[in-house]
């Protein structure tokens, strides 16, 4: 399907499910920024919305509430993504101060924090991806099925070792074996 499509059947499902202001918050909140990162960065990455969630709700430390503009969830892992526009984050330098307090609320509950300036979005949204394909990467390719059979590629602790070491190809293992020939 296309990404025109398959965004609207997404945002349609998670309007179908909320009431109240969960469901207002999604619809003034998802606006050009967040359909821009949807579009430009999301879908070439990923190529679905599954686990990825439009204006999420969650407290922050005074038990208010208030909306991220995506939480990706994979297992009991947390990503918080804020497309931050200059206008609405950096000119009140209260706003700025309890976002960046909110940021550091969220990381001490073990929720990994990607703020992603719309300018940058915009400017060099090849950047972008490329920085959040190297964030996501482990996660993107963790073998979490959304088919229903459960079947896995990969466990957390290899996860977490290919992401630490980086990207590998068998050329490169030969060589930091010491093998010549490539096979080793």
């Amino acid at each position: 399907m296309s990404f025109k499509a398959e965004h609207e059947k997404w945002i349609k499902g998670h309007l179908k499910r909320r009431e109240g202001e969960r469901k207002d918050a999604l619809k003034r909140g998802h606006g050009y920024g967040n359909r821009f990162f949807a579009e430009k960065t999301w879908w070439p990455l990923v190529g679905h919305f599954h686990d990825l969630h439009p204006e999420y709700e969650v407290m922050d430390w005074r038990g208010r509430s208030y909306f991220v503009d995506f939480m990706w969830i994979v297992g009991t892992l947390r990503f918080a993504i804020e497309i931050m526009d200059y206008g609405s984050h950096g000119k009140d330098r209260t706003k700025y101060r309890m976002d960046l307090n909110r940021g550091m609320f969220l990381q001490s509950y073990s929720c990994r924090l990607i703020a992603i300036s719309f300018d940058e979005l915009k400017e060099n949204p090849a950047y972008i991806e490329a920085v959040l394909r190297n964030i996501l990467a482990p996660y993107l390719n963790s073998g979490i099925d959304h088919s229903g059979t459960g079947n896995r590629r990969h466990g957390k602790i290899e996860r977490e070792w290919m992401r630490f070491c980086g990207p590998s190809s068998p050329n490169h293992s030969a060589g930091a074996s010491g093998s010549r020939t490539g096979i080793a």
